[in-house]
Parts: C-alpha cells; sequence; structure tokens
C-alpha cells in the first residue's frame, strides 16, 4: 500500500468536488455539511464521470440515468435500468496538513 496525497486541509470547503486519476483509480474527492467522502468518480452502471452528479440529502444521484447511491455507504438506492454494484468508496488518511488515501499500486 502506497499513500497518495489528495490535497491540502486549508483548500477544502462545503461543496468541494475534485477527479483524481491515480495509476488505475478514478477518484472524487467531495466535502458536504463538513464531512469528507473519497468514492470512485465514475457511475458503476455504465462508467457516465460523476463529477457533475447531484446531491440530495444523503444521496448521490448520477446525471445519465437517474441511479443514487448512498453517499456515506455507497449502496445503490435507485436504478432506472437494470442494478449494479454499490459504488466504491476508499478511507481518506490524515497527514500532517494533507488528507490522502492509502492504494495498491
Amino acid at each position: 500500500m502506497r499513500y497518495y496525497s489528495l490535497e491540502k486541509y486549508i483548500n477544502l470547503f462545503d461543496g468541494y468536488r475534485k477527479v483524481f486519476k491515480i495509476d488505475n483509480h478514478n477518484l472524487m474527492l467531495l466535502q458536504l455539511d463538513g464531512v469528507r467522502y473519497l468514492i470512485e468518480s465514475n457511475c458503476p452502471h455504465r462508467e457516465y464521470p460523476l463529477s457533475s452528479s447531484d446531491v440530495e440529502g444523503a444521496e448521490l444521484v448520477c446525471p445519465q440515468h437517474g441511479y443514487r447511491f448512498d453517499i456515506q455507504t455507497g449502496q445503490l438506492t435507485h436504478f432506472s435500468e437494470e442494478p449494479c454494484r454499490n459504488l466504491r468508496r476508499f478511507e481518506l488518511v490524515d497527514r500532517d496538513n494533507d488528507i490522502g488515501v492509502m492504494l495498491e499500486g
């Protein structure tokens, strides 16, 4: 496992959203109501980018087909076509003044 720095804490704010490509991982860091989440940045249904997705309550809504995922657990909560797997979430790691993630290389 290797540590990858994503962002400095000073740059984070509610509404923050940024996509990262690290090796074969496509990740999106977001902050909502003071809580930070690191999830895969493409919808598991058809790989549509979630960077422009809406957040409604505790759910992330894919703009392509309206699939909904619980932002805290990644669980699929609604689908409009065939079901897909849950959204992958990643544990964030605090290091000095940065927030990052541990990933297999």
